[in-house]
C-alpha cells in the first residue's frame, strides 16, 4: 500500500495539470491550434522533454530492458544508438518544419503533406496508416502500464490497465497538447530520477559492477558479447541505425514537435538537453537489465524485471516514487499518441472532407470524444497482452517510419518530389513491410525497415519524374526559406 501511494499521488497531480490547462483551452482565441499544437509556445526545456518523451515509452523503460535481460550487453549496444534522437530530428527538420508550418497555419503533420503535395489521395492513405500504426503503440504502452500496475500492487491485470488507461485518456482529451508538454516535461524529470535512484541502488546490491559483471561471465557468458552468442545479428545491429537513426526523421510523433518550439534558442537549447537526458535513460534503463541478471537470475518474463528489481530493492515509498519513472515514459508516450490520433480525425479528415464548416464548440467536442474513444478501443485491444511488447512497439514504430519517410524528407528537401512519387511510396511501403513482417522474411538478417526504405526511396523516385510537376507557389512556400 506504501508502494501505491506516490503512484496515486502522480496519477492525480497528472489530472489536476489537465483541469487547469483545459480552462487555457477553452479560452484560446484558435482552438486547434491551442489543443493540437499549444499555440507554438514550448521552450527548450519542455520542447526536449516532450520530444524525448513521445519516443521513450514503454519499450524503453520495460520491454528494452526485458530484452537486455534476455540477450545481454548487445541489446544496450542497440538501445544507445537512440542517443541522438532529439539532435538528429530537431538539428535536421526542426528549424525548416517550424517555418513552414508558421506559413500555412498547419499543426499537423497531415497539413504539411496536403500543402506541398496538393493530394486528397496522399493525405486518406497517410491519415489511415497514421491510425493503422499508432493502434499497436498505444497497445505496447497501454500493456506496460497495466503490467507495471500488477508488478507493483499485486492487483489482477485488469485492474492496472483500467486505472492507467483511464487517467491517460482524461488528461489528454481535457487538457490536449498543452497538457501533454507540460506532463511530459514533468514525466522527463521523473525518468531521469527513477533511472539513477535504481542504477546506483543495484549497483551496490550487487557489490559493483565488476562484480555483477564476473558474475554474468560465469553464469551467462553469452551476454556478454556484442552479438549475444549470435542471437543478435550482426545485420540486424547495423541496420538498427537505420531504424532509430535515420528512419526517425519519418516519425511523425516526434517530427509534429518541430511545429510547436517558441524560437531559435528553444531550438538549440532542446537539442543539447535532450540528446544528454536520452543518453542517460537508454544506457542507464538497459544496463540495469543486464545488471539484473546478476541480482535476479530466474524471472520468465523479461518485462517484469525492472518493477520486480525496484520492489525488492527499494524502500516501499521510494519503489512507488521509482516506479513513477517507467509509469511517465509510458504515460507521456501514450498522451502524444491520442493527440495525433484526434488530430488526425478531426484536423485532417473531419474538418476538410466533412464540415468544412464546423464551429469551435462542436470541433472541441468531437475532438475530446475522439481521444476518448480511441483510448477505449486500445483499451480493449490491450485485454490480452503478449510477453514482451518491445516487438510491438517496434512493428508500429518501423511501420510509421516506412510509410512517412520519403514524403516527409524527400517534401521538405527536394523540390522535384510530386504527389505520384508520396502515393507510390507510401503503398508500397505498406504493402512491403506488412508482406515481410507477416512472411516473418529477413534479408541477409537485416531489421526489414532496411530493404523497406530502399524500397520507398527507389519508388519515390521513379514516381516523382514521371508525375505532375509542383506548382512554383508551393516551391516557394517550401524552399524560399
Amino acid at each position: 500500500m506504501m508502494t501505491l501511494m506516490p503512484i496515486i499521488l502522480y496519477l492525480g497531480v497528472m489530472l489536476l495539470i489537465a483541469y487547469k490547462v483545459n480552462n487555457i483551452k477553452q479560452n484560446s482565441a484558435n482552438f486547434t491550434e491551442e489543443y493540437f499544437i499549444g499555440s507554438r509556445k514550448m521552450g527548450g526545456f519542455v520542447l526536449a522533454m516532450t520530444i524525448i518523451a513521445s519516443y521513450v515509452g514503454a519499450s524503453s523503460f520495460i520491454g528494452g530492458p526485458g530484452v537486455a535481460y534476455k540477450f545481454g550487453l548487445g541489446w544496450v549496444l542497440l538501445a544507445c544508438i537512440q542517443v541522438p534522437t532529439a539532435f538528429f530530428t530537431l538539428g535536421i527538420i526542426g528549424k525548416k518544419m517550424a517555418i513552414i508550418s508558421r506559413r500555412i497555419k498547419g499543426v499537423t503533420i497531415i497539413d504539411l503533406l496536403r500543402v506541398r503535395y496538393k493530394s486528397d489521395a496522399v493525405v486518406i492513405i497517410s491519415s489511415i496508416t497514421m491510425l493503422v500504426f499508432f493502434i499497436g503503440s498505444i497497445v505496447a504502452q497501454f500493456v506496460g502500464g497495466a503490467r507495471l500496475f500488477e508488478s507493483v500492487t499485486g492487483y489482477p491485470y485488469i485492474i492496472g490497465l483500467i486505472i492507467f488507461s483511464s487517467v491517460v485518456i482524461a488528461y489528454t482529451s481535457f487538457g490536449g497538447f498543452r497538457a501533454v508538454a507540460i506532463t511530459d516535461a514533468i514525466q522527463g524529470v521523473i525518468m531521469l530520477i527513477a533511472t539513477a535512484v535504481l542504477f546506483f541502488v543495484i549497483l551496490k546490491k550487487g557489490h559493483g559492477m565488476e562484480n555483477i559483471m564476473r558474475t554474468i561471465a560465469r553464469n551467462s557468458p553469452q551476454m556478454l558479447t556484442p552479438g549475444s552468442s549470435g542471437n543478435i545479428a550482426k545485420p540486424f545491429i547495423m541496420s538498427f541505425w537505420v531504424l532509430v537513426g535515420i528512419g526517425l526523421l519519418g516519425y511523425p510523433s516526434t517530427a509534429v514537435r518541430c511545429m510547436g518550439f517558441k524560437d531559435s534558442k528553444s531550438l538549440h537549447r532542446a537539442m543539447i538537453i535532450g540528446t544528454s537526458v536520452v543518453g542517460i535513460l537508454m544506457l542507464g534503463m538497459h544496463l540495469i537489465g543486464v545488471m539484473g541478471m546478476a541480482i535476479e537470475p530466474d524471472i520468465a518474463v523479461g518485462d517484469k524485471i525492472i518493477p520486480i528489481l525496484a520492489l525488492k530493492n527499494l524502500n516501499p515509498i521510494v519503489a512507488g516514487i521509482f516506479i513513477g519513472g517507467p509509469l511517465a515514459a509510458i504515460m507521456s508516450t501514450v498522451d502524444s499518441l491520442l493527440i495525433m490520433t484526434s488530430a488526425t480525425i478531426v484536423k485532417d479528415l473531419y474538418l476538410y472532407y466533412i464540415n468544412k464548416n464546423a464551429d469551435t464548440k462542436k470541433v472541441k467536442k468531437l475532438s475530446f470524444f475522439v481521444s476518448l474513444g480511441f483510448g477505449a478501443l486500445v483499451f480493449l485491444l490491450a485485454l490480452n497482452p503478449p510477453d514482451l511488447l518491445v516487438w510491438i512497439n517496434l512493428l508500429a514504430f518501423a511501420g510509421l517510419e516506412s510509410t512517412f519517410f520519403c514524403p516527409i524528407i524527400f517534401g521538405l528537401f527536394w523540390r522535384k518530389a510530386n504527389s505520384t512519387g508520396a502515393i507510390l511510396s507510401m503503398i508500397f511501403g505498406f504493402i512491403v513491410f506488412i508482406l515481410l513482417t507477416v512472411t516473418k522474411s529477413s534479408i541477409m538478417g537485416m531489421h526489414n525497415i532496411v530493404p523497406v526504405l530502399a524500397v520507398n526511396i527507389f519508388v519515390f523516385i521513379i514516381g516523382s519524374f514521371f508525375g505532375k510537376k509542383t506548382d512554383e507557389n508551393t516551391l516557394k512556400i517550401f524552399f524560399e526559406l
